[in-house]
Parts: structure tokens; sequence; C-alpha cells
């Protein structure tokens, strides 16, 4: 299909004709291989989200708000409302920071749709071709909008998924359930008006960033809803005076390229270039891991003095400021953007995974010395926004320094995961909750899900 819009359209309309003339055919092969792994890989993220603290009170609170129902919750036999169900299955995925990241747009593709997705589908009984088209027109409109505004929306302190998670959702759910264009455009526009999502979380570690996309699917949800319905919303919610451009970017909304909302819709699929993450922490910390890692060999047990940390310089407010705090962190989500906690717990251990975020891993001793003795400074060679690049030079105390860096991140670009690297993380995060078996019944039922349908995954979900 050409989903290439004339310059008199509407961003709004491009991204509509996108959503109802995408046919599951029009989706290459390798577009639908991507798309299973990456649901793969979240829905592994949910399984272990309901081993931690944060699981229990927003089940609780959805519990009291929805009151039951028919949506699949995962890992409960209890079910909630559709919508509720969405929400409570975003805080999940997204609840441990493990989520994959589309590293242009910075933005967790699969979590900004995925919830939408599985709660409509569900709801309405669509078919396992209807549930992965909707599932691939979100992941692509998140990504695409995400790249359109380079990186705009962290520095005014938004998280980019939580507000575009919002017009995600609003066109998986529309696709789902018949929306026409006059459809998706006034649910992009109702949308506009519940995006949201602020940073202030990086404060103090509290757990609003794991609501962001769980309530921009119930959002994304509503407004599609409603516009089939007939509510109107505004045509221009994007571009439009004191639409989301502006009123969320502010002095960088003149960087915005609007081209990617409108050239090869249907044709280039930017989601393949999404990256799955082999360390639980904030994506911007990445390549400095695996340059830590990269060097635990050589260091061979010698005392270290100093660490010096490079970060892409547009990522070091996130991870590595303010400097003191980030050396103390005292929970386990102020930890996950922490660059010299993480990078401390690498040097030391040899690794990273879930285990080091347990309140006996931040409490260690040696890694909050060492994290104590790290720095963070921009990194000159950094192929940011491309790839999360990152370095680290370790200053030993037998007068040795050693340096490596890391240009492309592990998980992204030639070093994405295939289907057999990604199935063992998602064992070893389903591990924390279930067996083998009835993870692996999740993993057949992923894969079966273009013929299986969704029933067979919503109930090998509720385990």
């Amino acid at each position: 299909m050409d989903g290439h819009r004339t310059e008199t359209g509407t961003l709004s309309e491009s991204l509509a004709a996108f959503a109802t003339g995408l046919r599951y055919e029009d989706i290459p092969a390798p577009v639908i291989d991507r798309a299973l792994i990456h649901i793969l890989d979240a829905l592994g993220i949910a399984v272990a989200s309901r081993t931690f603290a944060f699981t229990g009170p927003t089940l609780t609170a959805v519990a009291a708000l929805s009151g039951g129902g028919s949506g699949t919750i995962i890992g409960s036999t209890a079910g909630a409302a559709p919508r509720d169900a969405a929400m409570a299955n975003g805080v999940l995925i997204h609840g441990l920071d493990y989520d994959d990241t589309h590293l242009q747009a910075i933005v967790h593709a699969t979590v900004a749709v995925l919830p939408a997705v599985m709660a409509t589908a569900e709801h309405c009984g669509a078919s396992g071709a209807e549930t992965l088209t909707a599932f691939c027109i979100g992941m692509e409109a998140a990504v695409r909008m995400g790249a359109a505004v380079k990186g705009g929306f962290h520095h005014t302190g938004f998280h980019a998924t939580g507000v575009l998670a919002h017009f995600s959702s609003a066109l998986a759910a529309g696709r789902l359930t018949g929306a026409s264009e006059t459809d998706h455009i006034n649910a992009l526009g109702i949308a506009g008006s519940t995006a949201s999502g602020i940073q202030v979380f990086l404060e103090d570690g509290a757990w609003t960033k794991r609501l962001h996309p769980g309530w921009a699917a119930a959002g994304g949800m509503t407004a599609a809803t409603l516009a089939r319905a007939g509510f109107r919303g505004p045509k221009r919610a994007l571009e439009g005076r004191f639409g989301l451009f502006e009123t969320h970017l502010h002095g960088w909304a003149k960087d915005v390229d609007a081209s990617y909302l409108t050239d090869g819709l249907g044709e280039t699929w930017m989601m393949q270039d999404t990256a799955l993450k082999p360390y639980p922490v904030c994506h911007f910390i990445h390549g400095a891991t695996d340059a830590a890692l990269d060097l635990r060999d050589e260091i061979a047990g010698a005392g270290i003095e100093a660490v010096d940390i490079l970060l892409p310089a547009d990522t070091l407010k996130i991870v590595a400021e303010p400097i003191e705090g980030k050396r103390h962190a005292g929970t386990e989500y102020e930890a996950k953007f922490s660059a010299p906690f993480v990078i401390a717990s690498a040097l030391l251990k040899g690794r990273f995974g879930l285990a080091d975020l347990s309140d006996e891993a931040l409490s260690d001793p040696a890694t909050r010395a060492l994290a104590a003795k790290c720095s963070c400074a921009a990194d000159p060679d950094s192929l940011y926004p491309d790839y999360f690049s990152g370095g680290v030079k370790v200053h030993l105390a037998d007068g040795r320094t050693l340096s490596r860096h890391v240009p492309v991140n592990s998980g992204a670009g030639s070093r994405q995961l295939t289907l057999d690297e990604a199935t063992r993380k998602f064992l070893q995060n389903t591990g924390l909750a279930l067996d083998d078996t009835q993870a692996m019944a999740i993993r057949a039922a992923v894969l079966d899900l273009a013929s299986g349908g969704i029933a067979p995954l919503m109930r090998a979900l509720q385990a």
C-alpha cells in the first residue's frame, strides 16, 4: 500500500489511512517474526513482575476500580473490565524497565501498544491475523512519532512512551473494532487530550513511570470507543495550534520532522529496529554496561580507585544527574536509572540481572562503595540516537587504567536478540513465577498467534 500523504493532508489523516488500509498480507514476514519475538519478551517480563512489590497494590486498585470482568490480567485467574485489564498489563510489562526500546524514537514500543491490543482483541474476538496487524500498526505509529520528535519529550520532562502510547493504543484499538479513517482521526484528536506522563519519578524512584503505558492503553481504548460512537476530536491534534507538538515540546517543536509520519508508512518498517534489553535497567546505560562486563576479566580482582563512565550526552540528566543521588541509589527503581550503581555492580559481579536489584544487592557495601567512586561524562564517540553507545575507564590501584568502548549496545542493530536468545531471557523471567512447562505453553501460543488466535494465548497467560 502507498502510505504517503499529500502535503495538504494532516498528520492524523496520514496515520488514519495507514491504520485502515494496511492488510495482514501487506506486512513482510520478517516484520511479523520480529513482532512475535517482542510480544514473547514483553509477556515474560510481565510474568516476572508478578513477584515484585509494586504488583500487589496495582492489582488491588484494579480490582477495586473494575469489580471483575472478562479481561485477562497476566498471571491471574481474576478478570477485569477490558480497559482495567489493559492498564494492569501495561504496568506489569513496563514495571521492571526490562522491556524493549526503539533507540532512535526513545520509545518502549511494545508496551505502547500490546496491552490495548490484547484487551481489545480478547473482548471483540479478533482473529490472530487481525491482532498482529493491529499490533504492527500501533508499533509503527509509536516508533515513527517518537522518531519525529527527536527526543524532544525528554528535554521538556515528559516520558515519551507515556505520551505516545495514547495515540498508538487508540489506532490499534480502533483497528480491531472496525474504525473508519474519520473514526481514527477523531480518536487521535481525543488522545491528544489524555496524553501525558511526567518524569518527576526520577527524583525519588516513585512508581508512576510503571503506570504510564497502562494508563495510555486505557486512554487509547477510551478514545477509540468514543470516536466510534461519534464523539468528535480535533483534526490536527499533533501539529495544530496548541496541539501536542506545541504544548509538550515548547522550543523543541521546531525540530519535529513530520515526514516520519507520512513517508513510507506500510512500506518501510521502522519497528524492526526496536531493541530488546539484555539488562533490566534504563536502556541509556546498556552500552556502558556492555563495556564494564567486557573489562571484568582484565581487572582480575585488582582494587579499583575510580571509574569514568561515558554516556550519550542527552541521557546524562536521566541516568547520571544529580551525581550524588545516582551514586547513592536507595531503591530498586532509583538503581535502574543510576549509571554509577549499574556499572559498579557489573564490574564487581560480572553480570547484571533482576537479582542484582534485590534489597540485598542494593545494600551491598562493596557495590555502594564503588558506585561512590564513579563519575559520568558525555561520550564523544557516541552513536546516539541510533545506538546507546557507552564506555568505561577503570583506574586500578596497581597503576593500570583499563578502557572499553561499545558503539552498538547489545540487543540492538546487528546485535539484535534472536528468537533463541529471546527465549532464554523469557524463561529466565518466567522462571521467577512459573515452571518451564507453563512458560513454554505461553511461548507456543505466542508463536502460533497468527493461526491459533488470541484466545489460546490469553488462557495460557492466566497460569
